[in-house]
């Protein structure tokens, strides 16, 4: 375990607790942690992981430029998918990850290309719902919490293994408190 992976796991928990608590400050901890996670990803060939801290990097300007304009003066709202919206993400994240993993399988050396690339294509949907401000994001987050625990630890990054199970309690607990303050219609800072 490195500084560096230790530097990012914080960086990482910070923003997730901000996230939680629908704080627009999340996103300066997220770039650089994002960044930091790219070096990490790489040097562990979990490239489906590299490749989408690029990917949130990209999101995280979108997402803090997204949540700007909807700030309130008390907080950023919250709301739900459609049925049919929630059916499409659903439907679209299963064929991208099937799809993407089968590249990765066959055209990387990658070590784990389907359960990596779970965690990237669940990711980039997670990201994208939380950047919309859609509840939904946050059970993504639980399944790729469950994924990337036991194979982060697998790959001898414990301390980022550790960090998503930390992950994991704060998703449960950011989940509970969007389900209120989208039924509430309650803005928290």
């Amino acid at each position: 375990m490195s500084e560096l992976e230790w530097l990012a796991a914080a960086l990482v928990l910070i923003n997730v607790a901000l996230v939680a608590r629908r704080s627009i400050w999340n996103y300066p901890f997220a770039l650089v942690a994002v960044s930091l996670y790219g070096i990490l990803f790489f040097e562990a060939k979990l490239y489906s992981d590299m490749l989408l801290q690029g990917f949130f990097f990209a999101l995280n300007i979108y997402g803090w430029l997204n949540w700007l304009r909807a700030k309130e003066e008390k907080g950023v709202p919250v709301g739900w998918l459609t049925r049919r919206d929630r059916h499409f993400w659903m439907i679209a994240t299963i064929a991208a990850w099937a799809a993407w993993s089968a590249m990765m399988q066959r055209f990387t050396d990658a070590a784990a290309p389907w359960a990596d690339g779970g965690i990237a294509i669940a990711s980039i949907a997670a990201q994208a719902l939380l950047a919309r401000r859609r509840v939904e994001s946050w059970w993504l987050w639980i399944l790729v919490d469950l994924i990337a625990v036991p194979l982060f630890a697998w790959r001898g990054l414990y301390a980022t293994s550790a960090v998503y199970v930390v992950l994991l309690g704060i998703s449960i607990a950011g989940l509970a408190k969007w389900r209120r303050a989208a039924a509430d219609g309650a803005l928290l800072a």
